[in-house]
């Protein structure tokens, strides 16, 4: 039986953290720290206890399998034919979530203590880092759609205020703009998708936002209507995970904090956007079309981010693309018809992604801020326990077996392989590219003997604050394949097996990608150089890579030519026929008539009587024409 206490003290822990740092502990690094630790070590323990007690559930008569749902809400806001609910609804997809979230996110927050131990604002971080493990409780906890919203909402506040935390930095604030902006941007058609279904699911019980009515709801549909709401909902999920052509605010993201980049795109932000069309999966299974066109935005990400990652520079942006690939394989997974293949991705990706980016943060704060992988060498000998857990992440990301990476892409591809032979066949380029710039960057910072960074500072191994994370996230990347993660998220579901043909061709394209890396980039082969080899090998297509395909050139150009264009067209309009014309055309009218009238009062009684003998005269001449 679920103790639904538990589940409201997993929920709200990290807000309270948020709370009293804000009230209280903003002048105070130390506490402030720990109370953020505090909160979401909470939020992890009852996540564990709600995942023991939801599977301790006596089975159901009917099917032999634990009745494992649980809900409990309450009326939030009612009138009329509206009403809107505040609860939570755990199932297997929740649960497991919620311990990816809060399991990722207290390895994340205690490493932050180490890494932010000399930033004089890392109070305010450490609140507006538990800001963000609430808003995300928030979505995956969310039993309705508006109360999903909300949160998803907060969370986009959340990654602003962490990817423009040094605000000072004038790319920093721009970058959390951009996020903010393109996240609203694709929101509303999320909202619109949302307020259509709810229109639209009257079918004799009275319209509801809750999922559970929403699923008995969906069936009596019109299908033409339905398609409208998947692809309506479908634009939120390209905006949180970043896909094809709403990707361009992820790269920018870099500009936060690294805890924050591992945040983000390992546990939260960007994993909501595969958790919605997992948990929605309902409105999307009916509607092939819909998935197809789903499996190619995500593919057509996975592919692009991948060609991009192999020619950047920068550490955090490197596993940026990386995060863009990985997440376009989880939507080309679930518009395949298979959330168990995607979230099983996303739950293995968060703990090897997690531990990559909080690696590099390792590397980054060791070398005072430097980020260019050409500027680091030989840091495996220098910083032990930070490259070996590196390699483990690299590897788990590249599917070597017998690491998580290897089985849960493995069942992607698997299921690309029985369904669309083309798609199948862009997971498998995108792995291959996958291993090739994980090994680039592996081999030009981390192997061969090198020297001193490029500011001169000899490396050192970080604290144990933030070393101890990383062996714990580095476990979780070797044997998160084997802790039956599928069977967890859909009990009741018959589970794919392993794929041998497809798993030996991944393996092989695996070892050719990090064989092709490691022969152009190791210091026997010149790989310590200070340029890029690639940019003589690939020709006129290094420039189109590494100008990210002119995305951000192209909507740089719409909104500074065509919106703002646009926009002076509209000021003139506005400037002259309005304010001119209207505004000061009327108040210029009354300012004339006030004049007239301020002359005609002289103060003189023998103009005064003037004035009114005048009237009269009128008056009588008036009276006697009308006589």
């Amino acid at each position: 039986m679920v103790n639904s206490s538990v589940a409201w003290i997993t929920f709200f822990a990290p807000l309270a953290a948020c709370v009293l740092i804000t009230l209280f502990l903003l002048r105070s690094k130390t506490y402030s720290a720990y109370v953020a630790i505090a909160g979401i070590l909470t939020s992890f323990i009852g996540s564990v206890l709600l995942f023991t007690q939801i599977f301790s559930t006596p089975a159901s008569p009917a099917g032999g399998h634990p009745a494992v749902e649980f809900q409990q809400s309450f009326a939030w806001i009612q009138f009329d034919q509206l009403t809107i609910n505040f609860g939570i609804l755990l199932n297997p997809l929740a649960i497991m979530m919620l311990l990816v979230v809060t399991g990722v996110g207290s390895a994340i927050f205690i490493y932050s203590k180490g890494y932010m131990a000399e930033d004089p604002s890392m109070p305010r971080f450490f609140a507006f880092l538990s800001l963000f493990a609430f808003s995300m409780i928030g979505i995956v906890l969310a039993n309705n759609f508006i109360q999903l919203f909300i949160f998803w909402e907060l969370v986009g506040l959340s990654s602003y205020l962490l990817i423009a935390f040094w605000y000072e930095k004038a790319s920093a604030a721009d970058a959390g703009v951009k996020a903010f902006m393109v996240n609203r941007f694709a929101d509303f058609g999320f909202l619109s998708g949302i307020l259509l279904l709810w229109g639209a699911s009257d079918v004799g019980h009275g319209r509801s936002f809750l999922f559970t009515d929403l699923i008995q709801a969906v069936p009596h549909l019109d299908p033409p209507l339905l398609g409208v709401v998947a692809l309506l909902i479908f634009c939120g999920v390209v905006g949180k995970s970043a896909q094809v052509p709403l990707h361009v605010w992820l790269p920018d993201a870099m500009e936060g904090p690294t805890p924050v980049s591992a945040l983000i795109h390992a546990a939260t932000m960007v994993a909501a956007g595969i958790y919605l069309l997992a948990r929605t999966f309902f409105i999307f299974e009916p509607m092939t079309g819909v998935l197809f066109i789903i499996a190619c935005i995500g593919a057509l990400t996975a592919l692009m981010a991948a060609t991009m990652a192999i020619v950047e520079n920068d550490i955090k942006r490197i596993l940026a693309y990386s995060t863009l690939s990985q997440l376009g394989l989880m939507v080309m997974a679930l518009g395949l018809g298979g959330p168990l293949q995607g979230m099983y991705h996303l739950t293995t990706h968060a703990f090897f992604k997690a531990l990559l980016f909080l690696s590099a943060g390792s590397v980054i704060l060791a070398l005072h801020h430097e980020q260019n992988i050409w500027n680091m060498q030989g840091l495996l000998k220098k910083m032990p326990i930070t490259g070996v857990t590196f390699l483990i992440g690299t590897l788990a990301l590249c599917g070597i077996f017998p690491l998580s990476g290897f089985w849960s892409k493995d069942e992607i591809l698997g299921l690309a392989a029985q369904h669309n032979t083309l798609l199948y066949w862009a997971g498998t380029l995108t792995s291959g590219l996958t291993d090739f710039y994980m090994g680039r960057l592996f081999w030009v910072a981390f192997w061969g003997k090198g020297s001193n960074s490029g500011h001169g500072y000899e490396p050192h191994e970080s604290p144990a604050v933030m070393t101890v994370p990383l062996i714990f996230l580095a476990i979780l990347s070797v044997v998160g394949g084997f802790i039956g993660i599928p069977h967890f998220l859909y009990p009741q579901s018959e589970h794919p097996t392993l794929n041998m043909s497809v798993a030996l061709s991944s393996s092989a394209v695996a070892l050719l990608g990090l064989a092709v890396s490691y022969m152009i980039y190791s210091p026997t082969a010149g790989g310590t150089r200070r340029r890029d080899p690639l940019e003589t090998k690939l020709g006129i297509l290094y420039p189109i890579l590494k100008n990210k395909y002119y995305f951000d050139a192209v909507y740089g150009w719409y909104v500074d030519r065509v919106q703002q264009g646009f926009a002076m067209i509209l000021s003139w309009f506005e400037k002259v026929f309005i304010v001119r014309s209207g505004v000061h055309g009327l108040t210029g009218a009354a300012k004339a008539g006030g004049n007239i009238l301020r002359r005609l009062q002289t103060g003189l009684v023998q103009f005064y009587a003037l004035i009114f003998v005048l009237g009269v005269v009128v008056l009588f001449f008036v009276l006697a024409k009308n006589l």
